[in-house]
C-alpha cells in the first residue's frame, strides 16, 4: 500500500494531464526516474527481506525493513529527492540503503533513440514497453529487473495516465496566451474549492484560435473536469477564448474578463500624458467594492474619454460589463484580489520565461511542449494557495444563484 500512496503523491499532477502532455513530460524524465526508483529499490528490499506483512521471509529472516532515509538521485543536471528505504542485517547488525540506491545516484538523460522508443510506447498504450525501456535508461539491464517489477511498473505507468480530473472540485479556471520563446501559447489553470492552482494543460496557438482552444477545453472535460456545480472563468477578453468557453461550457459558465488587460487596453489609445492621468482613475473606479459604485464611475469615466479619444472610450465600453462580475456577484473585498484578473497566471507565466529562456535553440514543437510540460510540472509544486481561499464556498453559492443551477438537497 505504500507504494502505491508513495506513487500518488509522486504522480497527482502529471496524472492530470492530457497524454499529449504526458508524452511531452515524459521528456524531462523527472518523475519517471521516481518511479522507476522507488520501484527498483522496493524490489531489492522483497527479494531481501521479503513481503511487508508477510511470515515467510527469505534467507530465514536474516534482513528486515528498517524504515526510510531522504536521500536523491540526479537525472541529468536535475536533482530528485525520493525516499530511500533501509535493510537491517539481523546477523552483522549493519543497516543499509539498497545496493541499487548506488547505481541510481546519477542517470543519464534517455538518448534520442531510446526516447522515441519510450515516446512509441506510450502513444500505443505499450506500458510494459515503456517500463523496459525506462529501466535500459538507468543503465540496467532487463535482465537484472524480475518479472513481477516490470508487471508491477507497467501497472503503476497505466494507472498514472489514466486518472483523470474528476478527483477535483474546482471553482474556476484561468485562460491566458503568452508569446513564450517566440510562440503563442494558450495554457489554461485549474482552482479547486481548497484554492489550490493546478495547471491543466496548455496548446501552442492563439488566442483567437477559437477552435484550437476548445479543443484543450474538450480533453478537459474527455478527463472527466467538472463544471455543473458552475464555473468562473477568468479571461483575458479574447473573443476567440470566448467562444471556446461557451461552446465548451455552456450556460454553467460565468466569464470575469480580467480588469487589468481592459485597463491596458484603454490606456494604449492615449498619449502618455493622458495615460497617467487615467491608470489612476480607472483603478481607483474598479477598486470600489459596491457594483453600483463602481459601474457609475466607469461609465462617467466613459464620457470623459468620448471627448478626448473616442476609441478609448470604446475599448473601455466593450465587454465591461463583465469585467465586474465579482462586483455583481458581491465578492471584491473576499475574494477581488485574486479573481478579478488573470494574475493568477501570471506568476507561472514569468517563470515559465524563466525555464523556457534557458534553450538557445529550439529543434521543433516537440521538444519546445517537453520542456513547457516539465516547466508547469515544477512550477506546480511550488504554487501557493489562492488569497482568502475559505470564501470560495460564497463564490460557488453566488454563480449557482447567477447562473440558476439548483441546490443540491442534502440526502
Amino acid at each position: 500500500m505504500k507504494i502505491k500512496e508513495n506513487l500518488k503523491q509522486n504522480l497527482d499532477w502529471y496524472k492530470n494531464q492530457s497524454l499529449e502532455t504526458q508524452l511531452s513530460l515524459f521528456g524531462n524524465f523527472l518523475e519517471i526516474a521516481k518511479i522507476l526508483a522507488n520501484q527498483l529499490m522496493e524490489e531489492e528490499v522483497k527479494e531481501k527481506a521479503g513481503i511487508r506483512y508477510d511470515r515467510e521471509k527469505p534467507s530465514s529472516g536474516r534482513y528486515s525493513r528498517w524504515g526510510s532515509n531522504p536521500g536523491s538521485i540526479r537525472v541529468g543536471e536535475e536533482k530528485v529527492k525520493i525516499k530511500v528505504p533501509r535493510i537491517h542485517d539481523n546477523q552483522s547488525l549493519i543497516t543499509e540503503s539498497p545496493e541499487r540506491y548506488q547505481k541510481l545516484r546519477s542517470i543519464e538523460l534517455p538518448s534520442e533513440s531510446l526516447m522515441k522508443k519510450i515516446i512509441l510506447g506510450l502513444s500505443q498504450h505499450d506500458y510494459q514497453e515503456v517500463v523496459k525501456m525506462g529501466v535500459e535508461s538507468f543503465g540496467l539491464s532487463q535482465s537484472t529487473v524480475s518479472k513481477a517489477f516490470i508487471e508491477e511498473s507497467t501497472k503503476a505507468l497505466e494507472e498514472f495516465e489514466k486518472r483523470d480530473l474528476g478527483l477535483y472540485d474546482f471553482i474556476a479556471i484561468v485562460i491566458d496566451g503568452k508569446y513564450l520563446s517566440k510562440e503563442n501559447t494558450v495554457i489554461a489553470l485549474g482552482i479547486t474549492m481548497s484554492g489550490e492552482k493546478i495547471p491543466l494543460g496548455f496548446i501552442q496557438t492563439t488566442t483567437e484560435n477559437s477552435k484550437a482552444v476548445k479543443g484543450l477545453l474538450k480533453d478537459l472535460l474527455k478527463r472527466n473536469f467538472k463544471y455543473t456545480e458552475g464555473i468562473l472563468t477568468l479571461l483575458d477578453g479574447s473573443k476567440g477564448l470566448r467562444k471556446a468557453v461557451d461552446e465548451t461550457f455552456g450556460n454553467y459558465a460565468l466569464a470575469q474578463r480580467c480588469q487589468w488587460h481592459k485597463r491596458e487596453n484603454v490606456l494604449s489609445y492615449l498619449s502618455q500624458e493622458q495615460q497617467n492621468n487615467y491608470r489612476g482613475k480607472l483603478q481607483r473606479a474598479y477598486s470600489e467594492p459596491d457594483y453600483q459604485t463602481a459601474s457609475r464611475k466607469l461609465k462617467e469615466i466613459i464620457t470623459e474619454l468620448m471627448k478626448i479619444n473616442r476609441s478609448a472610450a470604446r475599448s473601455l465600453e466593450e465587454g465591461l460589463e463583465e469585467t465586474l462580475t465579482i462586483h455583481r456577484l458581491g465578492l471584491v473585498e473576499q475574494l477581488g484580489r485574486s479573481f478579478t484578473t488573470t494574475n493568477l497566471i501570471e506568476n507561472l507565466n514569468s517563470q515559465l520565461k524563466k525555464y523556457l529562456g534557458r534553450v538557445k535553440r529550439w529543434m521543433n514543437s516537440e521538444m519546445r511542449s517537453r520542456w513547457m510540460a516539465a516547466a508547469l510540472l515544477q512550477i506546480e509544486k511550488r504554487m501557493r494557495k489562492v488569497n482568502n481561499y475559505e470564501k470560495l464556498q460564497l463564490l460557488r453559492t453566488a454563480l449557482k444563484t447567477e447562473l440558476k443551477i439548483k441546490q443540491k438537497k442534502a440526502a
